[in-house]
């Protein structure tokens, strides 16, 4: 039992996870929150659905076509919605973010209706896999892969190309970076894109997982990621993913224990108890302003 809970934990955390890096990476960069986020995670698990239902491409395909499609609708979000307010106050970009953010739920609304969609029968086939008294469902241990990988190669990015080099150096300082002739505007459309398919990626697993999508799942989804990057120190990547982990393992074990109808409760309760002890999260710093 406990077993079973815990990958259904990790399965979970692991999502939560991949939408906190897109919130961890723009917040270190330009110390912007983009409460639009979740709802890209949104629009990526709607492409993952049309394109498995109506292309009956598989899960993989999907999740690809849908982090391709977001990585473009996130730097154009960036270009439209953000650069331009760049210069100006933190209010000004917040409801800018906001704005985007019911811009794209409503469409969404007024595109695929208010009822939830969910997959064609056998676009993933689950199996279980009996380990011990535990009964493992193949979908978390996909989740919990493609989840890996996805973090593992954000990390090499980060950590060991020209790109993410740049990366690193505008968010230690942004205006130093820009005189060493880093192109910044370069450098965040590439963390907006980046984070934009690590949530498409989420919102396809997520819409697999539950066999459901819809027009709102965004907005609870990004508080609690947006809650996991928080917790492990916003604008920390590996805060992000261990974040993620902690709030989806103590979320399942919070309603298995019986405490269910607390469940959207449980991440934020975590999340305030954590701030009280270390305000900058679990592994964050403090950060300076960037531009």
């Amino acid at each position: 039992m406990f077993l079973q809970q815990l990958v259904n934990g990790v399965a979970l955390g692991s999502v939560y996870a991949l939408i906190a890096l897109g919130y961890t990476m723009v917040y270190g960069i330009i110390t912007l929150i983009n409460f639009a986020h979740g709802e890209i995670f949104m629009v990526g698990a709607f492409i993952g659905l049309l394109l498995v239902s109506f292309f009956k491409v598989n899960v993989f395909v999907a999740i690809v076509g849908a982090m391709i499609f977001c990585m473009i609708m996130g730097v154009l979000i960036e270009l439209i919605a953000y650069r331009p307010l760049r210069k100006s106050s933190r209010l000004s970009a917040l409801i800018s973010a906001i704005g985007v953010s019911i811009f794209l739920s409503s469409l969404a609304l007024m595109v695929f209706g208010a009822d939830a969609k969910g997959f064609p029968e056998g676009a993933f086939p689950v199996q279980q896999i009996q380990v011990g008294s535990a009964d493992i469902s193949t979908l978390q241990l996909l989740i919990i892969g493609v989840s890996a990988v996805l973090m593992l190669g954000l990390e090499f990015i980060v950590q060991k190309t020209k790109i993410g080099k740049a990366m690193r150096a505008t968010s230690e300082d942004y205006n130093t970076a820009a005189l060493m002739g880093i192109n910044v505007n370069r450098v965040i459309s590439f963390t907006f894109a980046l984070g934009s398919a690590l949530a498409a990626a989420g919102g396809v697993l997520v819409g697999v997982l539950f066999n459901a999508v819809s027009f709102n799942m965004g907005l609870m989804a990004g508080l609690k990621a947006f809650a996991a990057a928080v917790l492990g120190g916003i604008g920390s990547i590996p805060g992000a993913m261990l974040g993620g982990l902690l709030l989806g393992v103590s979320e399942v074990f919070g309603v298995a224990i019986g405490y269910s109808s607390y469940r959207d409760a449980i991440a934020f309760t975590i999340l305030v108890l954590v701030l009280l002890v270390k305000p900058t999260g679990l592994l964050g710093q403090k950060i300076t302003k960037k531009v």
